[in-house]
C-alpha cells in the first residue's frame, strides 16, 4: 500500500536518518529529504546530507532554521559550550525543541508537494532522554499536526524501539551497511564516518556496530 505513496524524510546525514532513508526509498512510490541549518557547530552536515541526497537521487531541501540557535544555548549551536552528560540530566548537546519544530516544518513541505507520509529516525531507545524522541511525543504531535493542518500525515518511526545495533542490523538488511558506515556523519566534532571515537555519538555508533558485526560472525559460525 506505501508503494503508491509518497514521503518527506527528515534528513541530516547521520547514521540514523540515513537509514530511514533508505527504509524510505524500499517502502514508498516517491521520496523527499528535508534537511535544516540551525547553526549546528559540525555544519558539515548539511554538506554530507547534499552529498547522500545527490548520490541517492532524491530531492533534498534545506531549510532555514537560524532562529533556533537565537532561541537556545546548547553544545550543538555553542562552540563554547563542552559536550557534557551529567548523572540524572539531560545532555548538553539537547536542542529544546528541534525535534518538535523539524517535525512540524517537515510537515508544512510535506503538504506542498502532497506527501502524507513523514519519516524520522527519533528512537526512545538509545535517546540519552531527550523529551522529544519519545514515542509519545511523536503520537501527539501527528495528532496536532493532522489537526492543525486539516491533513492526514503519518509519522514513521523506523527506529524508534531498536537499539544501535539493531539500527546497523536494518542498514545491513538494507543493503547499506557499508554507505551508511563510510559517508554518514554522526560525531558531534565533524568528523565523517567511525567518527573522532571520542564523543558520546561516535561511542555509541561504534559500540552499536561492534556489537552488531559480532552477533553477525556468530550468526555464520556453524
Amino acid at each position: 500500500m506505501l508503494k503508491n505513496e509518497k514521503a518527506v524524510v527528515v534528513f541530516s546525514g547521520g547514521q540514523d536518518s540515513t537509514t530511514c532513508l533508505f527504509w524510505a526509498l524500499q517502502q514508498f512510490r516517491e521520496v523527499e529529504a528535508v534537511t535544516f541549518d540551525y547553526g549546528q557547530r559540525h555544519r558539515l552536515e548539511i554538506d554530507c546530507a547534499k552529498d547522500i541526497a545527490a548520490e541517492l537521487k532524491v530531492q533534498l531541501t534545506v531549510l532555514d532554521m537560524s532562529l533556533l540557535g537565537q532561541l537556545t544555548q546548547n553544545a550543538l549551536t555553542r562552540s563554547d559550550i563542552p559536550i557534557v552528560h551529567e548523572e540524572g540530566e539531560l545532555p548538553s548537546t539537547f536542542v529544546e525543541g528541534r525535534n518538535h519544530l523539524f517535525l512540524s516544518f517537515a510537515a508544512v513541505l510535506a503538504k506542498g508537494v502532497s506527501a502524507r507520509h513523514l519519516v524520522t529516525g527519533v528512537c526512545e531507545t538509545d535517546f540519552s532522554g531527550y523529551p522529544d524522541c519519545r514515542d509519545s511525543f511523536v503520537k501527539s504531535l501527528n495528532v496536532t499536526l493532522n489537526l492543525a493542518m486539516d491533513y492526514n500525515f503519518v509519522i514513521h518511526t523506523p527506529l524508534m524501539w531498536i537499539d544501535k545495533a539493531e539500527t546497523w542490523k536494518l542498514a545491513d538488511e538494507l543493503g547499506a551497511f557499508e554507505f551508511v558506515r563510510e559517508r554518514t556523519l554522526t560525531c558531534y566534532n565533524g568528523v565523517i564516518g567511525d567518527g573522532c571515537g571520542e564523543c558520546p555519538a561516535c561511542k555509541l555508533r561504534r559500540a552499536g556496530m561492534e556489537s552488531y558485526l559480532q552477533s553477525r560472525q556468530e550468526a555464520l559460525q556453524p
